[in-house]
């Protein structure tokens, strides 16, 4: 199938990428590099440089003609929505009816869209199902939610189709820990170059973390079922920020301890989605539990670490071999 990624260099849409290239399909990644990484990309995609708000964009739908659109290209830094709200809706709403209308011009079948457990901002009954009502307490939740309706009547009056994924709090390797970045891989990046971890708030607060590449499972299936719905992928379990400090020192080996700052605005108290539809109607659930998964992102952050040690020691003998 020609699938079309949006966002395809960066953390989660890199690992969907390198999903869709070992099942066999043509993949074309756009993105405008703003967090991505072209070090992330995988050798056999198309890749184009390219923001989601450009109508240029036209012509990669033109060219390429993509069956299936995987939209995961986005701001996600919840105080950059804050501090910055025209940007953030600019990226995340007009990107997002960009995408849409080039889905349209040019016969997309179906488009998979990433959205964000921040769109139910903090209800007052855990966990989360789909029906509850969206209450965003940030802009960024709100610049996330407003592309589902978006998504809905461009289904209706264009008959696309769509499946709408909100994930919850995503982790794993290649994620950024530069700016906000996911407190798991801030965490990470702390305890392995011995520096104090911030915890911002009292740690009590709790999140639904879940590993990318359960992630991509759901965003695989997605592919051919769950048309025009919208799911919950979560693990429905919830996890507080300080234990979640604690297994990564454990297994970092690593004896200090957080500091605590102030709460910072926007962020949400307490949040674990059901994910019992996604589960009933397409047979999935998570095969990673919270260890297993940090485990699997230590180990890989390892691995990249002696690699690099590796060609710097070979680029050095290299050039004493020279002399």
């Amino acid at each position: 199938m020609r699938i079309l990624v949006t966002g395809g260099c960066g953390f989660i849409g890199s690992h969907l990428v390198d999903r869709l290239i070992e099942e066999m399909h043509e993949v074309v990644v756009v993105d405008n590099l703003s967090s991505g990484s072209i070090e992330n990309l995988n050798i056999a995609a198309r890749f184009v440089e390219i923001d989601i708000c450009d109508k240029t964009i036209s012509d990669v739908f033109e060219e390429f003609r993509p069956e299936l659109v995987y939209h995961l290209a986005a701001q996600v830094d919840v105080q950059k929505s804050i501090n910055m709200p025209e940007f953030d809706a600019n990226v995340n709403i007009n990107g997002s009816i960009n995408i849409l209308k080039q889905c349209i011009k040019y016969g997309v079948n179906k488009i998979v869209y990433a959205s964000s457990a921040a769109i139910y901002g903090n209800p007052k009954k855990l966990p989360i199902n789909e029906e509850f009502d969206s209450k965003p307490i940030s802009y960024y939740g709100l610049s996330k939610y407003t592309p589902e309706n978006y998504i809905k009547v461009f289904s209706n009056m264009n008959n696309i189709k769509y499946t709408i994924l909100r994930f919850a709090n995503v982790y794993g390797e290649r994620q950024s820990y530069q700016g906000e970045g996911g407190v798991i891989s801030i965490f990470f990046n702390k305890y392995l170059n011995n520096e104090t971890p911030i915890i911002y708030g009292d740690g009590t607060q709790t999140r639904d973390f879940i590993y990318v590449k359960d992630i991509v499972s759901a965003n695989i299936l997605a592919m051919n079922k769950g048309d025009n719905e919208t799911f919950n992928v979560s693990t429905n379990t919830p996890v507080n920020i300080k234990e979640v400090a604690k297994k990564i020192s454990r297994i970092t080996n690593a004896s200090i301890k957080p500091v605590y700052g102030p709460a910072r605005e926007g962020d949400i108290k307490d949040s674990y989605l059901d994910n019992s539809k996604m589960f009933k109607q397409l047979n999935w659930k998570p095969s990673f539990t919270i260890e297993q998964g940090l485990l699997e992102t230590y180990k890989k952050l390892e691995f990249k670490k002696t690699i690099t040690k590796e060609l710097h020691y070979v680029g050095d003998s290299s050039d004493y071999s020279s002399i």
